[in-house]
């Protein structure tokens, strides 16, 4: 009861935050191109009938992905990871052909902190009851798989458990759900090692990798990311893999996003894309 409650709070807020967003998030569904009659795969700008004769016609695949509301830097938008991630959800379900895009949830795995206001983190369990539950509705609206996505580093092993958990719950009625961590590591991996061999920084949080992304994809200069901020988008240096920490002191940066363009942004973005769709591929079994 408790959990339901607590699932139902953060599903009422999570929609307040999204009909603030609505004009925001639709000019990034636009940096992926317009929705037209035949090519609908934006679930919150369907109609029931739309959506029930797009899954008649073969899009029986739902993808959920997850973004979030975190501090990123000086230069950059606190909205980063929920703008990004609807843009990719969108392009990942095109390329697919067979899917739909839930709605992006904006919360993920964070804590506040005073010093660099603006991140609304939830807890882990929370975030992933409220994964479960939504990946249970979109089960009952009757598609037959599933995806789960996230952009943000918190939440990824919750993501993986709740596809472990629900495909085994459900795979005897032929319902498949499951994890696509390439979206978010191995691209990451990939997206550093390009930056490397250009010698950029390694990308981290609010560096270039993140700052150049969000260049590419927003809809007019200076609309996500401040760009006479660039020249303080610098932090500590990063090692490879090693993990950010929202509440450590300094402006956000986790090492140089002064370099970032939307030129490298758009190889961040297209590597997002393509390696997800490759593995939602190879775990559905299907072929192109």
């Amino acid at each position: 009861m408790r959990r339901a409650l607590i699932a139902g709070a953060f599903l009422i807020g999570a929609a307040a935050c999204l009909n603030v967003q609505a004009k925001t998030l639709r000019a990034a569904s636009n940096a992926a191109g317009r929705d037209h009659a035949g090519d609908r795969v934006d679930m919150e700008l369907m109609t029931w009938v739309e959506i029930k004769d797009a899954m008649a016609h073969g899009k029986t695949t739902a993808l959920i992905y997850n973004g979030g509301t975190e501090q990123r830097g000086p230069q950059c938008v606190v909205g980063g990871h929920t703008l990004v991630a609807q843009a990719k959800i969108i392009a990942i379900a095109r390329k697919l052909g067979n899917a739909l895009a839930a709605p992006v949830l904006p919360f993920s795995p964070n804590n506040a902190n005073p010093n660099l206001p603006g991140t609304i983190g939830i807890t882990a369990d929370t975030f992933k009851e409220i994964n479960k539950e939504v990946a249970e509705q979109l089960i009952r609206n009757g598609f037959k798989n599933v995806v789960l996505m996230g952009d943000h580093g918190g939440g990824q092993k919750q993501l993986a458990e709740v596809a472990s958990e629900l495909n085994a719950q459900y795979a005897g009625q032929g319902i498949r759900v499951v994890y696509c961590g390439d979206a978010y590591q191995k691209s990451n991996d990939d997206f550093d090692a390009w930056l490397s061999s250009k010698g950029y920084s390694p990308g981290g949080h609010a560096s270039v990798n993140d700052t150049s992304e969000m260049m590419y994809l927003e809809p007019a200069p200076n609309t996500w990311v401040r760009d006479d901020m660039l020249p303080e988008a610098v932090g500590e240096p990063r090692a490879p893999h090693t993990p950010y920490d929202p509440n450590h002191p300094g402006n956000g940066v986790m090492g140089d996003g002064r370099r970032s363009t939307a030129a490298v942004g758009k190889h961040g973005y297209e590597l997002h894309v393509d390696e997800a769709v490759t593995q939602i591929r190879q775990l559905l079994g299907e072929t192109n």
